[in-house]
């Protein structure tokens, strides 16, 4: 068979995939082809933001992830939402803008990766942003990802701040600085009330660029090699096996799951472990799929006082009007989600930055449209979360078959350092006295779960190991580094491999202390200049 060619192939139109696409793109004497797996991100329950966990759980937008039985989490299996569609998880995730901290990066660059220190990518997260606040030291004015406020409610959001202001905690107006810290509402990525995601925001617009050829619905199988040099990809396109050839490079962009995934069923990776399910080595590289990384998320749910929550909007009369006046104006309840307050804070006093996210919505998890008379809804409640910013674990990702279409096997091992143990079970404290303290105290009536019984250290330890879920953050799995357990290089290039890169969330060396979506844009938009041999924007 003739090979197709293209300079550039990219495998993956994700958060990273887009960006990358689009930028390579603007360089006339460049061709690139990007490959996505899933279909068409044009949908309403991806276009609309209330909408986004009901998105995660359709099936034809994800590839249908568990985990393996979690040793530390009384063996649960978790679902792994990650989209399989134009936008990947950026479609069918939470819609948060959230950088990281500064030290975040900083701490790459200590590790030895010069040009990935917060000054070094602090021009890049401005060039993909239009934020609402307009152009800064610190945010981008007319970039394609369109970055707007949260809109809180009336009662609760003032009650909130007014409470943490009582615990001695500050009030903070933007999460996107060196040092996010304080209580206020995120940043999302929303335009004219409806998702905007990377595929919407990069792709959609250079669709009729003539240099870029956008696949859909093809699976990438394996990266082809001349020696080690990837000079293209074999993928299943309407059920036929086809060749695309590169001239320049193959890119990654599949994910902390399935850019390593797609390495090892390629050769590159522990060797022992590729030989066991049937692949002959071409590198034994045995950090591919390790160093994985994920920020558990503990919960409390409370009854709430007053009839002021998300449960109201969502009895069907007024849930339908809503809808309509989104789909028309694109404003109403629809246009985002209830999250009554966020914040990032230490749990404890002598660390040096925020090592928790605590997220409060104003709804149940278990809500869903109601009306008197066809069903009743989950009823008027508070659900609070604790994201662990700096997880000491580590899980992994390896090869369940050397099959392309047989998903990989993923073990999170969240729980598995007794730090992280210890750390959210101060949390399940932590939110107990700030729901016990005025004014949100007079918005409770109850603690429903773990409930007043759940007293001892055992007893909460008990409880979050049957109830920790991921934060859908996963990164790590094609670290950046230098040591023996590192994937790719400061230029996102693979080691021991030429033409072959990889920029997504998996080659985070360390989790950022935020949501992943902006990160990953960042690295996409960095990776873009060096590709290209462009000098890298000034710090």
């Amino acid at each position: 068979m003739t090979m197709a060619e293209t300079d550039f192939i990219i495998v993956g139109a994700g958060s990273a995939g887009c960006v990358l696409a689009a930028r390579l793109s603007e360089d006339t004497g460049s061709s690139v082809t990007l490959i996505e797996a899933g279909g068409s991100d044009k949908h309403p329950m991806i276009s609309m933001p209330l909408a986004w966990m009901q998105a995660l759980t359709i099936e034809k937008f994800g590839w249908g992830m568990m985990t393996e039985p979690e040793p530390y989490m009384d063996g649960r299996v978790q679902p792994l939402p990650r989209g399989r569609v134009m936008g990947g998880s950026g479609s069918i995730n939470g819609l948060m803008y959230i950088r990281g901290a500064a030290a975040d990066y900083d701490g790459w660059r200590a590790q030895g990766l010069e040009g990935w220190g917060y000054e070094d990518v602090l021009p890049y997260f401005r060039r993909s942003e239009s934020n609402w606040r307009g152009a800064s030291h610190l945010h981008g004015g007319d970039g394609p990802i369109s970055v707007v406020p949260m809109k809180p409610h009336e009662e609760l959001f003032p009650a909130f701040i007014d409470t943490a202001k009582n615990l001695g905690y500050p009030v903070a107006s933007d999460f996107n600085v060196p040092a996010p810290d304080g209580f206020g509402l995120p940043d999302v990525m929303v335009l004219k009330g409806v998702r905007h995601s990377s595929a919407r925001a990069f792709i959609d617009p250079i669709r009729g660029r003539r240099n870029l050829s956008v696949m859909s619905g093809t699976l990438v199988h394996r990266i082809l090699f001349d020696g080690r040099k990837a000079i293209g990809v074999e993928y299943e396109q309407g059920g036929q096996r086809k060749t695309l050839k590169a001239r320049r490079e193959v890119i990654l962009c599949a994910g902390a799951f399935n850019s390593p995934h797609l390495l090892m069923l390629s050769g590159i990776g522990p060797a022992a472990h590729l030989a066991d399910v049937g692949i002959t080595p071409l590198l034994d590289l045995p950090g591919v799929g390790q160093n994985l990384q994920d920020h558990p998320v503990g919960m409390t749910f409370w009854d709430a006082a007053r009839h002021n929550t998300f449960e109201n909007d969502l009895r069907l009369d007024r849930l339908a009007w809503n809808v309509l006046k989104w789909k028309l104006t694109g404003r109403g309840s629809p246009a985002q989600s209830p999250l009554s307050v966020q914040s990032f804070l230490r749990s404890r006093p002598d660390l040096a930055r925020p090592d928790i996210q605590f997220q409060v919505s104003h709804v149940s998890y278990a809500a869903r449209p109601w009306f008197p008379g066809w069903r009743k809804g989950a009823g008027h409640v508070i659900s609070a979360g604790a994201i662990l910013l700096n997880p000491a674990s580590r899980g992994r990702v390896s090869l369940a078959s050397s099959q392309p279409q047989v998903i990989p096997k993923v073990l999170l091992n969240l729980l598995q350092a007794e730090s992280d143990r210890r750390t959210m079970r101060d949390m399940v404290i932590f939110m107990r006295q700030f729901f016990a303290t005025a004014p949100i105290s007079d918005f409770v009536t109850s603690e429903t779960a773990p409930g007043p019984g759940a007293a001892s250290g055992d007893a909460i330890d008990a409880w979050l190991r049957a109830s920790v879920i991921s934060g859908a953050h996963p990164v790590g799995t094609c670290a950046m580094g230098t040591g023996s357990q590192a994937v790719v290089d400061a230029l996102l290039s693979v080691h021991g491999m030429e033409s072959l890169r990889v920029v997504d969330c998996a080659v985070m060396p360390d989790i950022p202390r935020g949501n992943t979506a902006a990160p990953a844009m960042m690295i996409a938009e960095k990776a873009a200049d060096m590709i290209l041999g462009k000098p890298p924007l000034p710090r």
